[in-house]
């Protein structure tokens, strides 16, 4: 049992979509990945990547955008509890959860640069 109304199919995916515009229009941080993907995947296509390449970009993209949306909702949520109040330990959540998009988007890069360097090396030859 729930004090809140059971959804519908539908409105999942409107509360979802919302979600996403929110994050985009809130997040500079997620609009610059978005961005960066985009070029990333762009980049990929002119190369000319298999699709299994591109498959393994797409699923690094949406790590990374995802770990960025659970921050924003990890600071967002702290600072609705705390009023925005200072907190030590709202302050370490905050730096483990900015940590954990750090470990990502490092892992994102080094697959960037597994899968198009070889690709880059081939151009200047």
């Amino acid at each position: 049992m729930t004090k809140y109304k059971k959804q519908n199919f539908t409105n999942t995916f409107k509360n979802a979509r919302k979600g996403m515009r929110l994050s985009l229009k809130s997040e500079r941080n997620i609009r610059i990945h978005m961005l960066v993907g985009a070029f990333v995947l762009a980049s990929a296509i002119c190369f000319g990547f298999s699709i299994s390449k591109i498959c393994i970009l797409l699923l690094t993209i949406s790590a990374v955008i995802s770990a960025e949306m659970f921050n924003s909702a990890i600071e967002f949520s702290l600072d609705a509890i705390f009023h925005n109040k200072y907190s030590r330990m709202v302050g370490m959540a905050k730096d483990i959860a900015a940590g954990a998009v750090m470990v990502v988007t490092i892992s994102a890069v080094l697959i960037g640069v597994l899968l198009f360097a070889p690709e880059i090396i081939e151009l200047f030859k």
